[in-house]
């Protein structure tokens, strides 16, 4: 049976460091633009107790999405092993297109993929790029397209990527604005007769009270009116992603014929750390196991931030690449991964190595 199969990973991870105590002089408003009353020391403690965040990565002002997209997807190409031109696909996963500069317009014409064909020097005239927005799971979807691309027989090799600047999109006056960050993260995929790849997946939208739960709003501050900025209710983001993301995550490894208890590694997106330790301890309590395997959940959040579609790709490169210490993957194991985000969406595929 024809699977879909990892042959190639890149990731690029921007050089500008951006720590806690760099927040220190904001001026933190609520979201009724009254100033918040706590030191902004105790502030950026409590969300870094909460968060697991102690800094992040922000890209230069003279690369763009696209521009990081290009890097991250060179390298998974290179590692691949293959000639561009065999790409039949260019998938991109972002939220709000090339941006020049912090609250600029966002640019999402041409598509950032075409760009990146364009940047990559692919002459292919069928190779198709296009842009996918489906909020932080954006990556994860386009690899379940790309899988669907090649099960019918439409593309033999895709290119997936998933690349966000959310710095250009924050409003320093929210406080939530420290957990997002920049970066780019990419797959080349392709059709395989072997025993590996992708093998099952699971989707889900809510779009009734839960459309809002991560919009786009002005400035905490209130001087600023023009520009939008990313906005999340966090504790309504928090609820749904615990009541969703781990029944999400079980319907996806009980479709493929496993167990918890066969699952070598949970790559969660990087959304917070207590977030994510929740998740995955209702996941197994959902699957009837009360002790979590050691080992079992790889994170970056602590030293990247929260890049969005870009969480995903990039911890799988760090592992793939031994970058993390104490996770390694070898042939035949099996992995789950799982995102959530705006949308409300969630996904979640089963992959074996």
């Amino acid at each position: 049976m024809l699977k879909t199969k990892i042959i190639g990973t890149g990731a690029y991870i921007p050089s500008r460091t951006i720590r806690n105590k760099d927040f220190i002089t904001n001026s933190f408003f609520d979201d009724k633009n009254s100033a918040l009353k706590q030191a902004n020391s105790i502030i950026i403690e409590k969300f870094e107790q909460i968060t697991g965040i102690k800094e992040r990565r922000y890209a230069d002002i003279s690369i763009s999405s696209s521009g990081m997209g290009v890097i991250a997807a060179h390298e998974a190409i290179v590692n691949a092993g293959i000639d561009k031109e065999e790409i039949d696909c260019i998938i991109v996963a972002h939220n709000y297109g090339d941006i020049t500069s912090h609250g600029d317009s966002r640019q999402m014409v041409p598509a950032v993929a075409s760009k990146i064909k364009h940047q990559l020097g692919i002459k292919n005239p069928y190779c198709i790029p296009y842009d996918l927005i489906f909020g932080c799971p954006g990556w994860l979807q386009g690899f379940i397209q790309a899988d669907l691309l090649i099960k019918t027989g439409e593309a033999k090799t895709c290119l997936v990527i998933g690349a966000e600047t959310l710095s250009r999109v924050l409003d320093e006056s929210d406080r939530d604005s420290m957990i997002f960050s920049d970066g780019a993260g990419a797959v080349v995929l392709q059709a395989s007769q072997e025993d590996v790849g992708l093998l099952s997946k699971a989707v889900r939208s809510d779009t009734n009270e839960e459309l809002e739960y991560i919009y786009a709003d002005g400035s905490n501050c209130g001087e600023i009116k023009e520009c939008k900025f990313i906005k999340m209710k966090g504790r309504k983001v928090y609820e749904y992603a615990l009541t969703h993301v781990p029944t999400a995550m079980k319907d996806c490894l009980d479709k493929s014929g496993y167990k918890a208890s066969d699952l070598k590694m949970v790559l969660l997106h990087q959304a917070n750390t207590k977030m994510d330790e929740a998740i995955i301890e209702r996941f197994y309590n959902l699957c009837g196991v009360d002790v979590l395997p050691s080992q079992i959940m790889p994170m970056n959040i602590e030293l990247l931030g929260n890049s969005s579609v870009a969480t995903i790709p990039t911890l799988l490169h760090q592992v793939l690449d031994n970058k993390l210490d104490g996770y390694k993957l070898e042939r035949g194991d099996i992995i789950l991964l799982a995102s959530v985000g705006a949308g409300m969406n969630i996904n979640a595929i089963t992959y074996k190595y």
